[in-house]
């Protein structure tokens, strides 16, 4: 990540019953595990819908539909001891493989940082401080927004 610079990046809250797919994170300097929607940068030029296609295709090697933009957030924050600044378009959206939301966790591959695991989170986890949910502001919409309903419900 850059110093002193806006980062625009594009999130998806992937819906399956009462669980949203997040990636584990885990910042060393605060000793703290974290979990944050797929996606990634917007790029120069490009489209927030069309970077989350494109970041969901690198990352999982799937497809996406029914994008739906559910609001932006400010987010400033801290991570390994470096001061960050994004601006968050979230999304909701469906995998055009069903099968997806069958796995109790997705390995990912992010571009110069290896794989990553993500894994469908509960939103009472989230709700109850079990889970740390990033940015901040996300349980915020998630709470006010509606969603698409995925096909497999978990309960």
């Amino acid at each position: 990540m850059k110093q002193n610079r806006i980062r625009p990046i594009a999130i998806c809250l992937f819906r399956n019953g009462d669980h949203i797919l997040a990636a584990e994170g885990f910042d060393s300097v605060k000793q703290m595990q974290f979990y944050r929607p797929l996606g990634g940068g917007v790029e120069f030029g490009e489209h927030s819908r069309d970077a989350l296609a494109r970041e969901i295709k690198e990352e999982l090697g799937a497809e996406i539909e029914d994008a739906r933009l559910l609001g932006v957030i400010e987010n400033v924050f801290t991570l390994e001891g470096r001061p960050g600044h994004e601006v968050v378009f979230v999304y909701d959206a469906r995998f055009t493989d069903k099968s997806l939301y069958e796995r109790e966790t997705l390995i990912g591959r992010e571009d110069g940082a290896g794989f990553f695991t993500a894994r469908w989170v509960s939103l009472a986890e989230v709700q109850n401080n079990g889970v740390r949910l990033v940015p901040n502001e996300l349980i915020g919409l998630i709470h006010s927004m509606r969603f698409h309903e995925a096909d497999v419900d978990l309960s």
